[in-house]
């Protein structure tokens, strides 16, 4: 016998639909057969999984071990655990009982290219872990996580969805570009007049690269970004750049082929100017940070985020950038 209790994320589905997460091995017959005979029941009465779940129900499964874990498979332990996970200091900007933010290192995976990977969903559910925020058990049927992404090498704020009802506001949100989002980038080039264009973005799976447009082509997706300069020396310029569209590599290519590529970056940038700011900073990787997010009147779970504006400090690296580049020329 295994009592499971229903809490605040797994409330508001279907009984059935949340059996089948639990059972991701089982078929629906197998269930609905458990149902009809009693071998689960919801609050100690026989259901039959069209019941509402609510916070606190009950649902007792008089099966054996053995047969749980058979219809269990992979989810019989979370994949996230305090064994199996390693747990890293994460630099929470912002957190309430639905949503967090988080300011990602260069390096860390926003979420598993492999099998094998450890990504900031792993490190994100990890700390949730350690903090009380969420158990073990309800990691087996709600998966907490990043709602957006960055590459591996930009840095910045990343939106993370505590709650269920979190999780789906901030993924809306996202979606209908309810929120502001602004980075910082260096680039190359001295640009002294804020620029606002449409394009579009056509990618290239074989080279994981991706190229813009101004014409539509087949295949290809639209995108809109604006940006302003912070200050320039004559030969670069530090863009206050915001993400209107958000593609993959986005601002890398879009900066790029206006004739401003970042510095730093390995596949769009300038190479003699990466070479020569990483021997003179040991710059290894794109200067694109994720600085700023601003949010409109907001209501449900994201009530709290109304009218405000968060920020991530420039990492170190790149502030010392910032600081020896401005000096050189004229600002």
């Amino acid at each position: 016998m295994r009592d499971l209790t229903i809490g605040k994320n797994e409330a508001g589905q279907r009984m059935d639909k949340y059996l089948k997460k639990y059972f991701p091995e089982a078929g629906s017959g197998f269930l609905y057969k458990m149902l009809r005979k009693k071998n689960i029941l919801l609050n100690e009465k026989k259901a039959d999984g069209k019941e509402m779940l609510k916070q606190g129900d009950c649902i007792r499964l008089y099966l054996a071990e053995e047969t749980i874990e058979k219809f269990r498979g992979t989810q019989k332990t979370p994949a996230v655990s305090r064994k199996k996970t390693p747990g890293v200091k994460l630099d929470v900007i912002y957190e309430d009982e639905h949503v967090a933010m988080v300011n990602k290192p260069a390096g860390m995976l926003s979420q598993k290219a492999k099998p094998s990977d450890q990504s900031l969903v792993e490190y994100f559910q990890r700390y949730l872990l350690d903090t009380g925020a969420i158990s073990e058990q309800e990691l087996e049927t709600f998966h907490p996580a990043p709602c957006n992404r960055l590459d591996r090498n930009t840095s910045g704020l990343v939106l993370c969805g505590k709650s269920l009802a979190g999780l789906q506001a901030l993924s809306e949100a996202l979606k209908l570009r309810t929120m502001k989002k602004y980075y910082l980038a260096l680039v190359l080039g001295k640009v002294d007049q804020p620029g606002h264009q449409k394009a579009w973005l056509c990618k290239d799976t074989k080279t994981n690269q991706v190229k813009v447009s101004t014409r539509q082509m087949p295949g290809s997706s639209p995108i809109e970004t604006a940006w302003e300069p912070v200050w320039s020396n004559g030969q670069e310029t530090l863009l206050k750049v915001e993400l209107i569209t958000g593609k993959s590599h986005q601002i890398r290519c879009h900066l790029a082929s206006l004739g401003y590529p970042l510095a730093g970056d390995p596949k769009y940038g300038n190479a003699r100017w990466n070479a020569g700011l990483k021997q003179e900073y040991g710059l290894k990787r794109q200067f694109l940070h994720a600085w700023q997010v601003e949010f409109p009147q907001m209501s449900g779970a994201l009530e709290t985020l109304s009218g405000k504006c968060f920020t991530a400090p420039l990492p170190k690296e790149l502030e010392r950038i910032t600081e020896g580049e401005r000096k050189k020329g004229k600002s």
